[in-house]
């Protein structure tokens, strides 16, 4: 994947918006079980009462807890709390008062100022002392073996030993736990006061939960932003990905392709980028988030209740160790798996090239046994990898669900010492869920990445594959005063890992308005010499000039422009005639595409088809015969009017009087070009003006017809072969 990584460079703003919203979610759902412990803890089992601080106490109440804080803190509580004076309040005040508060008009009250609150180590000495009230009160002090006291307390500094004693036995508590029995406290104190409990614990329920479902619902709109950016950004990725090998193969020459099949470049192409394409969406939206979630999760379970943390790790320790396992088994078959997707794709495309010949040859039965061996393999590969999958699931489901049971059994325990709310322990076993989907959602990111990997490794080999033909840094320009010229200069040529040469000391000259024949048996190097003009090799010896330049020194897209060039395939695309004549030269107008199918000695077809130069050409030409899909494909390249025309063997599927007329029409056609021919029929280039005879890569023949009858017992023995005696004997 490192390989690929700098085609996310146009996307470095998505990922940081990406992690920013994963970031944002992650601390939303973390904050959920918070909420959920509050309303359970608070909200229900405290009946909404807060035990930061009171909100009204009775004036004998406020005295005791003044006897039992520091003086700096009372003066703190002298200056924040307000004593209701109903004598001194409107009608209408002392009706508010006396609604909210029945017993102030027997008791005096204390209120705590609107706007106030208290400093933090005020309200941890408030919620001591309201602590230690109720310890007095329900005479556990005796059972603390302390002695018992009066409220308020008449000489605090006498006391001062069993102060001490009392607080040491509230170190041993937790803050939430002496906020529980502070709040047990200030409710029993709030009934007393007329304080409405139940719609306090009504709207403390409804405003928590109100919040709760604006988080949740903040962290609902994150997930679907990230799902939206990572699925874009990964289909861009996909796109930039398939759009930079499918421009690098554009750039291929031959020896490039004989190192990658065509089944396994469209496999590499679809497949592989599409596995790519899926591992970036889960990493954007996992690899970021389980981290985030996974150490949030630890901070607040932690935070929560630190005795029980062993539980998780014994959670997290089993769940990577099946991770582990599974990682071991599946790993290496994911690399099987990519090798046979290109196997059924090479033997799917031969079948379906192919299949008039093995319909011809009846081996129908060996073409579905060949397929069937692989794609069982794939299919058996494919089904142990998916019921290891299916088995981890369950496997994972009782991991979490035996964890939460383990949270339970224990904090039962913790909450029945009174060490741990019900609220907390609810709050532990969702951020133990949290944690071992995190590791869980990362152990599935490790074994999706190395088939990732792998599709990514394919993909990188073909975009790094070096380009053996490339431009020269500084191109030069062609010599329009030699136009057309082609000169081979002692040229040599070996395929690569090749042990011999294929080409031996060629020299020739091929003259503008003259056509030059080049013939041979099979084998000879026919096709490579040709395939040498354009570039698509690259000489080992010696050199070949276009126009008076080496073609190594020109920019290829500047050398092809000036040649016009016939396959000894005729290649066709899906599309229209039109379309494919146009495709040697867009700009051709009606008139140019006209005069060049007339030249090729196509017109007759096309004109007869009922849309003729509209007429639908299908994939590769399959509903044209042979001789039609090579006339189409030389009207493609006269279309172009390039200085240099090459014709490998371009004439094959002719008819004798087809191949004639076309040679003729041809020569008035581009009569001021230069043409290469290729062929195994002497009629075809016996009018030649030079032809080149080739044997074992060698020329060993050079000049006309007549000339090479007489000179060259190579091509003697091919016309002999071909024509009658009369025919030898002119």
């Amino acid at each position: 994947m490192t390989k690929l990584i700098r085609y996310l460079k146009p996307y470095t703003v998505s990922v940081v918006l990406i992690f920013s919203l994963l970031f944002a979610q992650a601390i939303t759902d973390l904050s959920l079980p918070d909420f959920m412990s509050r309303i359970v803890n608070v909200g229900i089992q405290q009946s909404g009462v807060e035990s930061d601080a009171p909100v009204v106490l009775r004036a004998s109440r406020f005295q005791q807890i003044l006897s039992l804080i520091p003086d700096p803190e009372q003066t703190e509580l002298n200056s924040i709390y307000q004593k209701l004076d109903l004598e001194n309040m409107t009608p209408a005040e002392r009706k508010t008062v006396l609604e909210q508060y029945p017993v102030a008009e027997q008791e005096v009250l204390y209120e705590i100022r609107p706007g106030m609150s208290l400093s933090e180590t005020a309200s941890q000495s408030l919620t001591q002392a309201v602590v230690m009230i109720s310890l007095i009160e329900s005479e556990m002090l005796s059972e603390l073996q302390l002695p018992e006291l009066t409220l308020p307390l008449a000489n605090p500094a006498e006391n001062k030993q069993i102060f001490q004693q009392i607080q040491n036995h509230l170190s041993d508590f937790s803050t939430q736990q002496l906020n529980q029995m502070a709040s047990a406290w200030l409710a029993s104190e709030y009934q007393i006061i007329g304080v409405d409990l139940a719609a306090m614990q009504r709207r403390y329920i409804l405003q928590t939960g109100a919040w709760m479902l604006v988080v949740a619902l903040l962290g609902s709109v994150c997930a679907v932003l990230v799902g939206f950016f990572a699925s874009r950004m990964a289909a861009g990725l996909s796109r930039d990905l398939r759009l930079a090998v499918f421009s690098h193969v554009e750039q291929f020459a031959s020896a490039e392709f004989n190192q990658f099949s065509t089944a396994s470049l469209i496999t590499r192409t679809t497949h592989d980028i599409q596995q790519i394409q899926m591992a970036v969406v889960m990493l954007m939206r996992i690899l970021f988030f389980a981290p985030i979630m996974g150490i949030g999760g630890i901070i607040k379970a932690l935070d929560t209740n630190v005795s029980m943390s062993w539980i998780i790790v014994l959670a997290v320790a089993l769940l990577l160790s099946m991770m582990a396992l599974l990682f071991i088994l599946v790993i290496p078959r994911f690399k099987r798996i990519q090798k046979l997707i290109d196997r059924i794709n090479l033997i799917t495309r031969e079948f379906l090239s192919g299949l008039m010949v093995i319909r011809a040859f009846n081996t129908q039965k060996y073409e579905e046994n060949r397929f069937d061996e692989t794609n069982k393999k794939l299919t058996g590969i494919n089904l142990f990898v998916s019921r290891l999958m299916a088995a981890a699931m369950p496997a994972m489901m009782l991991l979490m669900n035996g964890t939460a049971i383990l949270i339970v059994w224990f904090g039962a325990k913790q909450v029945d010492l009174g060490r741990m709310q019900v609220g907390d322990m609810m709050a532990f076993i969702q951020y133990a869920m949290q944690i071992i989907m995190s590791f869980l959602m990362l152990s599935i990111i490790f074994i999706m990445l190395p088939r990732a990997g792998v599709s990514a490794q394919r993909v990188a080999d073909v975009i790094n594959t070096p380009l053996s033909i490339q431009d020269p840094e500084h191109p030069v320009q062609f010599d329009d005063n030699q136009k057309g010229v082609v000169t081979f200069e002692h040229v040599t040529f070996r395929y690569p890992n090749a042990d011999e040469d294929v080409l031996h000391d060629i020299s020739f000259v091929a003259s503008p308005g003259q056509t030059t024949a080049i013939i041979g048996s099979t084998g000879s190097g026919k096709s490579t010499l040709l395939n040498l003009i354009p570039r698509f090799y690259d000489v080992t010896g010696g050199r070949i000039t276009v126009n008076g330049v080496d073609v190594r020194q020109v920019s290829q897209s500047a050398l092809r422009e000036r040649i016009g060039f016939v396959p000894q395939r005729g290649i066709l695309f899906s599309g229209t005639i039109r379309e494919n004549i146009e495709y040697g030269n867009p700009d051709a107008d009606e008139d140019a595409i006209h005069k060049a199918v007339t030249t090729a000695q196509a017109i007759d077809f096309v004109m007869e088809s009922d849309q003729q130069f509209d007429t639908t050409i299908a994939q590769g030409g399959s509903n044209v015969s042979g001789g039609q899909r090579q006339r189409l494909s030389i009207a493609r390249a006269l279309v172009k009017n390039p200085d240099v025309y090459l014709f490998d063997d371009s004439f094959s599927a002719l008819d004798y009087r087809t191949d004639a007329s076309l040679r003729r029409a041809l020569n008035d056609y581009a009569n001021d070009a230069t043409r290469l021919i290729v062929a195994q029929r002497i009629a075809t280039i016996r009018h030649a003006e030079q032809i080149l005879v080739l044997d074992e890569g060698r020329i060993v023949g050079h000049g006309t017809h007549e000339v090479l009858l007489r000179s060259c017992s190579v091509y003697r023995e091919i016309a002999a072969s071909q024509l009658s005696e009369k025919e030898l004997a002119l």
